[in-house]
């Protein structure tokens, strides 16, 4: 059984010290120091729609979920801050795509921003529906930030319980 416990004798040299061997350099502590310091973890969070990696347009992340029901298929999506004329839901065939778009704040001169977080920008995500959809009537729902849209299943393709008669019946 492999263990994942590294043993360290006084006498070998640390990954550390390796890399600053094959690089010929001194060790800088102030230098890993400031490198830490400049890490901004929430670059990597806002890269999905910060303007500073896609220019003035933002790419906007949504969230869904898709819920299978017996009787509809129904696609809830948070849209906080959008309001019924940000949102375009087209259906093409059994291709079912939601967009929308926040229009990011103008900043003003003279005001102060000590931060800028807030998402803004555009989204689109398109659902391939299955031939038990009932396309001719779906219906959407804008409730506290959150967009709920509803496909309907065919009533042909809705279950139904058959019953099992009993062995005295059947003759």
């Amino acid at each position: 059984m492999a263990s994942n416990i590294s043993v360290r004798r006084d006498n070998d040299v640390t990954p550390v010290q390796k890399m600053v061997q094959s690089r010929g350099a001194e060790w800088e502590p102030w230098r890993v120091m400031r490198a830490l310091l400049s890490w901004d973890p929430f670059r990597e969070i806002g890269s999905t729609y910060s303007p500073y990696y896609y220019g003035d347009e933002g790419q906007l992340a949504t969230a869904f979920d898709v819920k299978d029901t017996p009787e509809a298929f129904v696609f809830y999506a948070d849209v906080p801050g959008l309001k019924e004329k940000d949102l375009e839901i087209q259906l093409s065939g059994y291709r079912l795509t939601i967009r929308g778009k926040r229009e990011a704040e103008s900043k003003l001169p003279g005001h102060n921003y000590y931060a800028y977080e807030r998402s803004f920008g555009s989204f689109a995500r398109s659902f391939t529906l299955p031939e038990s959809a009932d396309t001719q009537k779906v219906t959407a729902d804008l409730k506290d930030g959150v967009l709920t849209v509803t496909v309907p299943k065919k009533a042909s393709e809705q279950p139904r319980t058959i019953t099992v008669k009993p062995q005295s019946e059947k003759s």
